[in-house]
């Protein structure tokens, strides 16, 4: 069952372009997805015996085992915020399973609930229950300083070859958003932003939480900066991170929705996004 996204390609709302900032010193809040009028309520879960969070290792900066050997990552972090705002902390636990165990784990009743990045599909939906979406990652231009020295618009980039890799949903994506933009496809991510270091190619289009870390670690060597505006779709990217539990447990779902809710709201979500994410993705 394909449930675990290894690209970070399977998420996201609806086509915007967020509002002005810098890329590294000045970065973007989280988003909000959860209207401030809202209200979810919060269910008795004094029934509950136990909320064991599965997750997986290997999907770093969310789930990952740290220097210590420990299981860290925001996905990791947010599930102690859910349990200490739903007020059952000495309930909750955190295990790490691999990929192929997420679905059956949770179906066999080994795990309350899964935060490991699942993609929500309609298939999926049939068998499990999906919070409210707490985060989204976005689709980012990044340009060679120096190749596109004065750009500032996509618009600015007509007649530029702009990076993409071949047969990706950014790709499919670029060339549905931008169609009166030039697409030159390479093989694959590094290849592309070996490109786009070196000059060849002026600017590039692909996932936004991937260039943020790669634009301010030494492998770009100071060559580049993400362009302004984040890019979303439904369509090519998905619905968004969220945590998945069983459909015969709607009383915890909505419990987790709650949690994710009052998060939103204290500034709790965006401390712990920014804690893995400081130099923004937005």
């Amino acid at each position: 069952m394909q449930i675990l996204l290894r690209a970070i390609v399977g998420f996201v709302a609806v086509c915007t372009s967020l509002a002005a900032g810098t890329a590294l010193a000045e970065p973007k809040g989280l988003p909000l997805l959860f209207d401030a009028r809202e209200r979810i309520a919060k269910p008795d879960l004094s029934a509950l015996p136990r909320l064991r969070f599965l997750t997986t290792v290997d999907f770093p900066p969310f789930n990952f085992i740290d220097q210590s050997g420990k299981l860290s990552g925001f996905h990791v972090d947010l599930a102690r915020e859910i349990c200490r705002e739903l007020e059952i902390e000495p309930k909750c636990q955190i295990q790490a399973v691999t990929y192929e165990e997420l679905a059956p784990a949770l179906e066999e009743g080994r795990g309350e609930a899964v935060a490991a990045g699942i993609a929500v599909t309609p298939e999926l939906r049939r068998s499990f229950a999906f919070s409210r979406a707490f985060m989204q990652l976005p689709a980012r231009f990044i340009l060679n300083t120096k190749a596109a020295n004065g750009l500032e618009s996509p618009a600015d980039l007509a007649g530029k070859p702009i990076g993409v890799v071949s047969a990706t949903t950014h790709e499919a994506m670029f060339k549905a958003f931008f169609p009166r933009l030039k697409a030159q496809a390479f093989s694959d991510r590094d290849a592309m932003l070996s490109a786009l270091r070196e000059g060849s190619i002026a600017a590039a289009f692909s996932d936004g939480m991937q260039l943020s870390f790669w634009v301010s670690g030494s492998g770009a060597a100071g060559c580049c900066s993400l362009m302004e505006g984040a890019y979303f779709s439904h369509r090519f990217l998905g619905e968004g991170l969220t945590i998945v539990s069983r459909k015969t447990e709607p009383a915890l779902a909505q419990a987790i929705d709650h949690a994710l809710l009052a998060l939103s709201r204290s500034g709790g979500l965006e401390e712990i996004y920014l804690r893995y994410f400081p130099n923004g993705i937005y």
